[in-house]
């Protein structure tokens, strides 16, 4: 009796999309580390009208015996004669690929552990088909046709395949399926192998001397592409004992090699080169499987990332990290992922203190071009970016709470505070402004010049961009197993003069309230660090120190900890996400109250993090604010902007400066693109 196979996967499409190739070069690949075996359901179609019976024949033939362990045996279709023919046998194997139009059906799909659709134009398909099967298939190409037309309609199956491959026969179409197969939770442990030797893949790094402006160099490499991730520190002058002014970094999913992962509301979507494969689950399980492997490169040198990912996790990730999903706004065909990342083949860094430009190129990319490409860029720079004029005119803002709303909003979390449900609620609203006609790019820049910032990003995923010039650390673990957290609470705005801006300045320093904000939020997460830390490396090594910016003073403090030995990462930072310091503690119960204050509205990336998941296992992440968020309008040139606001509400907070905190975070975006706070006192 043969032993059921460990995966049973489907090939289907339609007559001419390239299955039985896949199939077999897949095969081939997979061959590698395990038996394989290849089922082809022409074999058993009884005839040009026998579709649908060869479908029928192939589940209770073929798929139900080999699920159960036993051998499959079928009448194979003699075609010349056009009768059937010999019997024929197929044992389980470890592997078991079954491809042919139908592979995928419905009374399949139980019996497949995983279904690849194949999607090629139709005029393409009938070329390759008849170059393929030549007249013999060219007599009956409509006949055949029209059945799969019946097929298709009664049954949606590319709606329900796991991957579906754009095949443009040029040879990409095994490796793409197989990179998309690996992400699916049942291949993680059988292709275990393939994924240990793509993590084992040192990328070629080039290095050329130089200190080119951050902006203008993205600028010539990345700016138009539809799927790009620039972390800039932005502020190079600022005195930063912590160096985390050093790097920068650059990317975009503009190769085949290439990845990118959107994921909405407990489903992923990854796209691998031409492929697509949906990924059911949660955004933390995917990230522990596809970075957290335990097998990290070595790290050899200072740069923080080696090729790995890149992007941001929204707020709405809550809900897998203790949070409720009570959003009224349901996820619509333009809703923003509640989390993007790419996987670039091609990443550029600058060392801002070697005053070095760092190439780094995933194996399978071409390092000899891509270093072509960036030394012409260089060569051709100006200086800095050129500052893009104002915005004429410039957007004007709505805020979704108006004052006496916002105003009653905080004492309702103080009668939480009052009750014993919390003890400090960070309570937001947002502004808006909508059908705008400007560039997310350009936008970045005015942020930049008017607040530059050791976070500073720019985001661009499909329709959807981001400009921050956030100041926040969320966390960081280094490549040594070191974990850093440096939440901000208490800010004021720049004072007009020298001495009115010093005195700002101390009196933040001195506030009671200031500081017991930032010293509730440093125990919270001293606690989120302590789950997969050695409790004895926990420190606090600065506690509401100060911290000025071209804006605002903030206050900051620095924990830090030591990842325990063979701890996840992954779920040391769903452990600590969101930031403390944009929910208030204790944070489960805090989220809940807030999903009440905030009208169960979705605050989208906004106090969510961006930031690297580095290939050797270095992370940093900051916490989205102060920043614009930008939704393009479909088919148009027009953009939804966004920005959200916010702060700390305890016991002792006043309502009106806390509306007042409001306007002056508010302040460094919308005075950068020449807006003002709206008026709200009604």
């Amino acid at each position: 009796m043969a032993t059921s196979p460990a995966l049973i996967l489907g090939i289907d499409g339609r007559s001419g999309a390239g299955k039985s190739t896949l199939a077999a070069e897949l095969a081939t690949e997979l061959r590698r580390h395990r038996e394989v075996t290849v089922f082809h359901l022409e074999d058993i179609y009884p005839g040009w009208d026998g579709l649908a019976a060869g479908m029928a024949s192939y589940v209770s033939d073929v798929l139900v015996p080999l699920r159960r362990g036993r051998n499959a045996t079928w009448n194979t279709w003699d075609w010349a004669a056009g009768t059937p023919g010999a019997p024929s046998t197929l044992s389980a194997a470890p592997v078991v690929i079954i491809e042919g139009v139908g592979a995928g059906c419905a009374a399949a799909r139980e019996l497949l552990d995983a279904l690849v659709w194949v999607e090629v134009a139709d005029e393409t398909r009938k070329t390759r088909a008849l170059t393929r099967d030549g007249e013999v298939f060219a007599a009956h190409w409509d006949r055949w046709a029209d059945q799969e037309e019946t097929y298709l309609r009664a049954d949606p199956v590319p709606e329900h395949a796991q991957v579906r491959l754009e095949n443009r026969a040029d040879g990409s179409a095994p490796g793409h399926t197989l990179r998309a197969l690996k992400a699916l939770p049942k291949f993680y442990t059988l292709l275990a192998p393939e994924r240990a030797e793509a993590a084992a893949r040192q990328p070629v790094h080039l290095s050329l001397p130089g200190s080119p402006d951050t902006a203008a160099l993205f600028a010539a490499l990345y700016a138009n592409e539809r799927h790009t991730v620039l972390l800039e520190s932005s502020n190079l002058s600022f005195a930063d004992p912590r160096q985390r002014n050093r790097f920068s970094i650059m990317a975009a999913a503009d190769t085949d090699e290439s990845a990118v992962l959107e994921h909405l509301q407990g489903t992923g979507t990854l796209h691998e080169g031409t492929a697509t494969a949906r990924i059911a689950g949660g955004f933390f399980d995917f990230l522990a499987k596809q970075w957290d492997t335990g097998s990290f490169l070595p790290a050899e040198t200072e740069l923080p990332f080696v090729p790995g990912w890149l992007g941001y996790l929204g707020y709405e990730l809550k809900r897998e990290t203790g949070g409720s999903d009570l959003r009224t706004d349901p996820a619509g065909p333009g809703a923003i992922p509640d989390a993007a990342l790419i996987r670039p083949s091609q990443v550029v860094v600058l060392d801002h203190g070697s005053n070095t430009v760092h190439l780094l190129c995933s194996a399978g990319s071409d390092p000899g071009a891509f270093a072509a490409r960036v030394r012409a860029a260089l060569e051709a720079l100006p200086g800095s970016a050129p500052e893009p004029p104002a915005l004429a005119p410039a957007p004007r803002f709505a805020v979704r709470d108006n004052r006496p709303g916002y105003l009653a909003k905080v004492r309702a979390a103080q009668e939480q505070i009052r009750q014993g449900n919390s003890y400090e609620v960070c309570l937001t609203t947002s502004l808006h402004s909508a059908r705008v006609a400007c560039d997310p790019w350009e936008n970045y820049l005015r942020l930049r010049a008017a607040n530059p910032a050791p976070f500073a990003h720019y985001l661009r995923f499909g329709d959807m961009a981001a400009a921050s010039t956030s100041p926040e650390r969320f966390m960081s673990i280094g490549a040594d197993g070191w974990m850093r957290a440096e939440p901000i609470k208490g800010t004021r705005p720049r004072g007009a003069t020298p001495e009115a801006d010093q005195a700002l300045k101390a009196e933040l320093a001195s506030s009671p309230k200031d500081r017991a904000e930032n010293i509730m939020i440093v125990d919270l997460l001293r606690n989120d660090l302590s789950h997969f830390a050695d409790p004895a490396t926990l420190s606090v090594s600065r506690l509401c120190a100060i911290e000025t910016y071209a804006t605002v003073h903030q206050m900051v403090s620095t924990i830090d900890a030591r990842l325990l030995p063979g701890a996840s990462r992954a779920e040391a930072i769903a452990a600590a996400f969101p930031a403390g310091s944009m929910t208030g503690a204790p944070k489960i119960s805090t989220m809940e109250i807030l999903d009440g204050l905030e009208d169960g509205r979705a605050r989208g990336l906004y106090s969510g993090a961006v930031g690297y998941f580095s290939a050797t296992g270095a992370t940093d992440l900051s916490v989205v604010i102060r920043t614009l968020v930008m939704v393009r309008e479909p088919e148009q040139d027009l953009w939804n902007l966004s920005l959200g606001v916010g702060g700390a509400i305890t016991a002792d907070s006043s309502p009106q400066e806390e509306w007042d905190e409001v306007r002056t975070k508010a302040f460094g975006v919308l005075s950068a693109l020449g807006s003002v706070f709206p008026d709200a006192s009604d």
